[in-house]
């Protein structure tokens, strides 16, 4: 194959290095602006009398505020130069062919020409006569450019390509039930004849000149292409696609791949649609990494002016060089530890692969990410270099810029906040397109990747080489936890680095995290033994309930004192019934606003404010206030609080642990008294003879942790045993339970959703029960109904969605089917009673009956 004068290879035209230096260095600019036409400052330029094309050919129809749409070649050239620009990002992809970025560049430039069929150009109304539907698909046009234009590469450089070309929209094969129909089923059993039927007529002047422009382009951008450009008709060219689609259908219409083909294929079709999205919707992709080699020297330096210095585990984690297990208690540094560990990795990583390393910093609760993304802004010096990776994410930046703009979502007018949610929906739009190169969110975002396909499979592509921080893998449930950790496996066999950091990290767990990774690449991290272990709690039981009148006797007895005191219930009834017993006691005692109430069925603006108020009166850091703050498990998972003592129901350790750190948080004090109450244990709907601890937690481990807790009666909590303590749940029968159900799932997942063994498969039929593992239901209120439709009416489309999102009510699991869909607004509406300060108090199924919380959990 001829270029530039030279016989090459698909897997020769791969080995060229980059032109920029692809290292993990600073730059001046923040950004690649990747979406714009160029041309390599070596590069001769275009023929003169490619002019046509140019002018006349377009990628898609005129968009709002625009004179007309986006020629043709423009949006090829920006796509190959989006896939070069990822492939700068990346850098060279673990286990996959030499020719693999070639492959991305190739199928990036060829994708789209199908569309110079006349049928495609008068659909988006770019003839003479009035648009209507084609009914074809212009990728599959497309293959006889590359049947023509890669007719002297190996074979399997040109099926691989036409795989990309074929699949970047569609799925090759899929069930009858598929949203959208394979594109096998859409053109079995065609002949020639039946092609140049449906794809014809294209206008020859433009077939020439498109052909000479693709020619001319592959040799400016040094990729291989034919000695002189072809120089088909439209009979020839849908001849050539149709014999390139046969082959297609023949080898993956039936025939199962292997792992190794399989997610070779699933990654580059993730690349070819990052590059296609990014060309598509003209964004770009950052340059600058926020956390840069100089972090190490920028810590120790401000830690010396708080007159501080690295303690060890920090070090140890700075010298570690692959997968890392540290474990250490909270307040004791292990985010920064965890930062230090991955500068390390990134400068590994980028040496190896030639590549910049993305680091994914992943929690599992919305209201920990959020904290942790301000947390990161504000130690990095930077707001938009730090991604927020979850399913609220334009509701975070939307908060942000309204408390930016005019300290409160109510001071806004409409003009502001349309403003504003436009700007916070484009910010969630980039992160999701992979702009930024350190994210903070959920893992569900990224096993997303596993349904593969045209939407989801650059998800997979964006983690190869990458860096990822799991905070808190303990508080999972089996089958999520399984999940992760196969996914884990994936990243490391993608040349990932994977941490893993806790303040409570049992020995099983971390057993299931050296299978995954392999021992002898894992280096576990703990604080030295003659490291000083706060002791930041006394513990004390009580065999009454919670909610039973002489628990809130006690409770109100140290409000009287002066204290901040945390209580937290086991379901929202009990909180709910706690709040209005006591918060009389404390406003009559601290004054109004002194007392408060966080669940999860809040509104979302109403929670947003809840959660402002309590950080400001109990942060960590803050003047110390008396007060009260009653709760559920959302108390385990939500703002980084420092109160004096703490008062809950029983339930498993973990959880426990997780509330219990919310008091003397920093353990700067005296040990704090934190009292736990006997659950009452029942069954409930649908469970059997199954007994839940107060109808929300299972009642072995709660029973276990129990007998844990009353055994050590008076004593101060010696956070160095708390892994023993948690040691003793998991050897228990209920600890193999729990480990039979996480490898069943660890299993499960790999072996359906990472094996890829029909890369090109529809999985869309996956999608929603995936998503109900992770994302629960929301609905608003009927009372809410025309408020919702105001605020969606402000602004179209996404942004008028978002600002209207301010309505919705998390719904409890057993109340997922009460709501109604309304087919107008698109929203689930619920018939329910609602107080500002309560909450979500009772949700109706009809005109006559009523559920109330916590009556069927």
């Amino acid at each position: 194959m001829t270029a530039f004068g030279r016989t090459r290879t698909a897997t020769q035209a791969a080995a060229r290095e980059p032109t920029s230096p692809p290292a993990w260095l600073p730059s001046r600019g923040r950004r690649s602006f990747c979406c714009r036409p160029c041309t390599p400052s070596s590069s001769p330029p275009p023929p003169e009398g490619i002019r046509t094309v140019v002018k006349v050919l377009r990628a898609k129809s005129r968009q709002k505020g625009e004179p007309c749409g986006e020629p043709l070649t423009d949006h090829l050239e920006n796509t190959l130069l989006a896939a070069s620009a990822i492939r700068r990002r990346i850098g060279r992809v673990p286990n996959t062919p030499p020719a693999f970025w070639t492959w991305v560049e190739l199928a990036a430039l060829l994708h789209d020409t199908g569309k110079l069929s006349t049928g495609f150009q008068r659909m988006i109304n770019n003839t003479d006569e009035n648009a209507t539907p084609w009914g074809e698909r212009h990728e599959t046009l497309s293959l006889g450019f590359v049947d023509l234009l890669l007719d002297h590469l190996p074979a399997d450089d040109v099926m691989w390509v036409a795989a990309l070309v074929a699949a970047h929209h569609r799925p090759f094969t899929g069930t009858s039930g598929a949203r959208k129909a394979p594109l096998f089923h859409l053109y079995e059993g065609d002949g020639p004849a039946d092609f140049l039927a449906k794809f014809a007529p294209a206008d020859q002047d433009r077939l020439t000149e498109l052909m000479e422009w693709l020619h001319t382009t592959s040799r400016r951008y040094d990729l291989p292409t034919e000695p002189s450009a072809p120089r088909p008709d439209i009979e020839t060219l849908t001849r050539s696609a149709y014999q390139l689609f046969e082959r297609l259908h023949d080898r993956w219409s039936l025939d199962a791949s292997g792992a190794a083909e399989g997610r070779t294929a699933v990654l580059l079709l993730g690349a070819l649609t990052m590059a296609d999205h990014l060309s598509s919707g003209h964004r770009s992709l950052d340059i600058q990494h926020p956390l840069t080699p100089g972090y190490p020297a920028q810590l120790e330096r401000r830690l010396a002016t708080e007159g501080a210095e690295l303690r060890p585990q920090q070090r140890y984690a700075a010298e570690a060089r692959g997968h890392l297990l540290l474990r250490s208690w909270t307040g004791s540094g292990k985010t920064e530890a965890a930062l230090l560990w991955s500068v390390a990795q990134m400068t590994d990583l980028a040496a190896a692969s030639g590549g910049t390393p993305r680091v994914f910093y992943l929690l599992p609760y919305l209201t920990s990410i959020n904290a942790t993304a301000d947390r990161l802004t504000e130690e990095f010096g930077t707001e938009e270099g730090i991604g927020v990776l979850h399913s609220k994410a334009a509701s975070y930046h939307l908060a942000h810029a309204l408390a930016d703009e005019c300290a409160s979502h109510e001071g806004a007018d409409d003009e502001e906040r349309v403003d504003a949610a436009t700007k916070a929906h484009a910010r969630a739009l980039a992160t999701k397109d992979f702009r930024e190169l350190f994210r903070v969110g959920t893992p569900y975002q990224l096993l997303r990747g596993a349904l593969a396909g045209a939407t989801h499979s650059g998800i997979l592509t964006d983690s190869a080489n990458s860096v990822f921080i799991l905070d808190e893998l303990h508080a999972y449930d089996a089958r999520r936890l399984g999940m992760i950790l196969a996914m884990m496996r994936f990243w490391s066999e993608l040349g990932g680095r994977i941490a893993v950091m806790s303040a409570t990290l049992p020995t099983a767990l971390q057993e299931f995290v050296y299978d995954v990774l392999g021992r002898n690449n894992v280096t576990l991290v703990e604080p030295p033994p003659t490291a000083h272990a706060p002791r930041r709690h006394i513990l004390h039981t009580r065999q009454r309930h919670l909610t039973d009148p002489a628990s809130v006797e006690e409770i109100a007895e140290r409000l009287t004192e002066g204290r901040s005191v945390l209580v937290v219930a086991n379901n929202v009834r009990h909180a709910i019934a706690l709040y209005e017993a006591l918060a009389p006691i404390c406003e009559s005692l601290h004054g109004k606003h002194s007392a408060f109430l966080l669940h999860s069925r809040f509104r979302r603006s109403h929670r947003n404010g809840i959660e402002k108020a309590i950080h400001d009166r109990f942060g960590t850091g803050k003047l110390r206030r008396a007060g009260l703050l009653v709760g559920t498990q959302a108390l385990e998972v939500s703002l980084d609080l420092d109160m004096d003592l703490c008062h809950t129901s029983a339930a498993d350790l973990e959880a426990l642990l997780q509330r219990i750190g919310r008091v003397n948080r920093l353990g700067h004090r005296q040990p704090a008294p934190v009292i736990f109450h006997h659950p009452d244990y029942a069954t409930r709907p649908g469970s059997g003879d199954t007994v839940w601890a107060d109808g929300v937690y299972a009642a072995e481990p709660t029973q276990l942790a129990w007998s844990l807790l009353t055994g050590h009666e008076g004593d101060a909590i010696d956070e160095r045993a708390i892994t023993q303590w948690l040691d003793t749940v998991y050897r228990s029968r209920w600890g193999d339970t729990w480990r039979s159900d996480v490898e069943h799932h660890l299993n499960h997942f790999t072996q359906h959703f990472l094996t890829f063994r029909y890369p090109f498969d529809d999985r869309s039929q996956l999608t929603e029960s995936f998503d109900a593992q992770f994302e629960g239901v929301e609905a608003i209120l009927e009372t809410d109904r025309d408020d919702y439709a105001d605020a969606l009416a402000l602004a179209d489309g996404a942004p008028g969605r978002l600002l209207a999102s301010d309505y919705l009510i998390p719904m409890p699991y057993w109340g997922t089917k009460l709501p109604r869909w309304d087919k107008r607004l698109r929203v689930r509406v619920v018939d329910g009673e609602y107080h500002p300060a309560h909450g979500l108090i009772s949700v109706r199924r009809d005109h006559s009956s009523a559920y109330r919380l916590g009556e069927l959990v």
